[in-house]
């Protein structure tokens, strides 16, 4: 599982750093076309890794119950999010994973509840659970890089 959370962390580093120079305003526009804005993907991918890993282990999350409502799976973005929140988010990129991996060698997550997404992929176990997060960020990954053109091609 080592691998596949560096690959996580190196996907998170590369997004990260593709949008440090967007302004804020282009972190939060919704371009033509699309259903959401980058920050919110960035929130929505934290959001998931909490909620694959830790909460179907019974464990508690590093988001709050406000922060998971806004970004869980079936939300969309609701307002601006200012640049403190942005700040916050990116942070969230990686302290998250770090506790993750932390977490994973530690071996808290035994009590692992099986469950299938409503993807209907069938997650046994924590193992399985990284896995479907590597390939969750992959897909928000994409979009956040078409957003990202979109948003360059309607305001250069």
């Amino acid at each position: 599982m080592d691998q596949q959370i560096e690959a996580i962390r190196r996907s998170r580093s590369f997004l990260l750093e593709q949008l440090k120079d967007l302004s804020d305003e282009q972190l939060n526009r919704i371009p033509e076309g699309f259903n959401n804005n980058i920050i919110w993907n960035l929130g929505h991918m934290i959001t998931v890794q909490q909620g694959v890993c830790y909460k179907r282990a019974g464990l508690l999350t590093s988001i709050s119950d406000d922060f998971w409502e806004r970004f869980k799976p079936g939300s969309k973005p609701e307002g601006l999010i200012n640049a403190e929140e942005i700040a916050f988010i990116k942070n969230l990129m990686v302290v998250t994973l770090e506790q993750l991996e932390v977490d994973y060698h530690k071996q808290v997550f035994g009590n692992y509840k099986a469950w299938t997404t409503r993807h209907g992929v069938e997650l046994a176990d924590i193992d399985d659970a990284i896995k479907f997060l590597s390939l969750h960020e992959v897909l928000h990954s994409d979009i956040i890089m078409a957003v990202k053109r979109a948003e360059k091609r309607n305001f250069p």
